[in-house]
């Protein structure tokens, strides 16, 4: 299968050829987005292809994986009774997880799934490296999961707070190595762990959200959505640690909006944050391109009293070219804030409304799409796409047999800067 795409700088609009790994432009610039450029401009699916992959013409992909139902992962619908509460009838849901019963069948709970498809499908033929993967905790089980089941070796540093994610309903395989960072350590110090392995022989960097894989991935949530609302919606609630997700919509909807027949609007982007621990909330309120310095100690002290860990990246691409601060302007979006205790109650409200549970990232996009209704923020005749980004955890606990993974090897925050701890990484393999 050849690759029927190019990848552009959104800096200097330098183009490449795509050797399935590629995460930066060559040239001395800004930092910046690579993006992809389908030579497909009509958005078509391909329906003899199962999940992720019929929406195959836009991703960046070289091969089909052979998957089932499993690789979708997602449903959209209306909710009678949450459309009721807001106030707004055309209210959509994109469900994410584990909810067969629904037709959502994310074994992981979450849609970072799509994402590992997508990038383990744009690796070359004969990948011969192992794929270097950093995580709050969602994305850690779904490339866990998808590697095992493909048998592409990688190593996954996922920190503590993540670690009751770490459950699947199959036995991992050995060429998946999971790494416990311990103490007080987060996901920013497992995505600079990720870059020190990265660079030892016979390693390579997923890369995160300078991925393309990653974020053409997140963006089928936006083509699910299209295919059952019929155009694109007006508003886009989500919770954001990275932002990729939103940025990976706001992507996807450019190419929608080249192929003319589902509106030329962009969605109005509503990113959410967790308080305390909001930085990109607190850098768009002060109408600032760079994030606010905080001292590790402090990032790490809110970090701690955070419900959704998930979105704890101290570092995220918001000022990068094609980033959150380009994305949330261009679209006339905000950056929206819910607390631990209105998490909670979004979270029970759901559970109450449609029966399922929700991760605490989804309860934060729920929080503040209800706050934002009652406000009057949202015009009542308006589309709004929600992004449930994790769900059914606890329903897959119950209904399905999990195996419980346990850490290859536990690295302690003291020990993160050791040149004898990539010495212990190495020995995995």
């Amino acid at each position: 299968m050849t690759r029927e795409y190019n990848l552009k700088c959104l800096a200097c609009q330098a183009s490449y050829e795509d050797d399935g790994s590629r995460l930066h432009c060559e040239r001395d610039h800004e930092p910046a987005f690579l993006v992809t450029e389908y030579k497909q401009k009509l958005f078509t699916c391909d329906t003899t292809c199962a999940g992720i992959f019929r929406y195959r013409n836009w991703l960046p992909i070289q091969r089909i994986l052979p998957c089932a139902t499993g690789a979708s992962g997602l449903v959209t619908y209306q909710s009678k009774r949450l459309s009721r509460l807001t106030g707004l009838p055309n209210l959509w849901l994109t469900f994410n997880g584990y909810w067969p019963e629904k037709g959502a069948h994310a074994e992981t709970a979450t849609f970072k799934e799509l994402e590992a498809y997508a990038v383990l499908a744009r690796l070359p033929e004969k990948q011969r490296k192992i794929l270097v993967i950093s995580s709050a905790g969602s994305t850690a089980a779904a490339f866990a999961l998808i590697c095992s089941r493909y048998h592409f070796p990688c190593l996954v540093l996922v920190p503590s707070t993540g670690w009751q994610k770490m459950s699947f309903t199959e036995p991992l395989h050995a060429c998946v190595k999971l790494v416990e960072l311990k103490a007080r350590a987060d996901y920013s110090d497992a995505i600079t762990l990720a870059e020190r392995v990265a660079c030892l022989e016979g390693f390579q960097l997923e890369g995160g959200a300078k991925n393309v894989g990653r974020r053409d991935g997140l963006g089928v949530v936006l083509l699910n959505a299209v295919e059952a609302i019929g155009r694109l919606p007006d508003y886009y609630f989500q919770a954001i640690g990275s932002g990729a997700g939103g940025i990976a919509v706001h992507q996807m909807a450019q190419r929608l909006m080249q192929d003319g027949r589902f509106g030329q609007v962009f969605p109005r982007l509503m990113l959410s944050q967790n308080s305390p621990f909001a930085p990109m909330y607190d850098a768009w309120h002060a109408h600032r391109r760079e994030i606010f310095p905080l001292s590790e100690n402090e990032s790490k002290e809110r970090i701690q009293h955070i419900t959704a860990s998930v979105l704890s990246n101290r570092n995220p691409p918001y000022a990068t070219r094609g980033g959150v601060f380009d994305v949330l302007t261009e679209s006339h979006g905000d950056m929206l804030i819910a607390s631990n205790y209105q998490v909670e109650q979004a979270m029970n409200v759901f559970h109450e409304c449609e029966g399922i549970d929700i991760d605490p990232a989804a309860g934060v996009a729920l929080a503040t799409l209800l706050k934002a209704a009652s406000a009057g923020r949202i015009e009542r005749d308006a589309s709004i796409l929600l992004n449930i980004t994790g769900g059914g955890w606890r329903h897959c606990q119950q209904r399905a047999r999990t195996y419980s993974a346990s850490p290859v090897l536990q690295i302690e925050m003291e020990e993160l800067a050791l040149e004898r701890t990539l010495d212990k990484i190495k020995e995995l393999f």
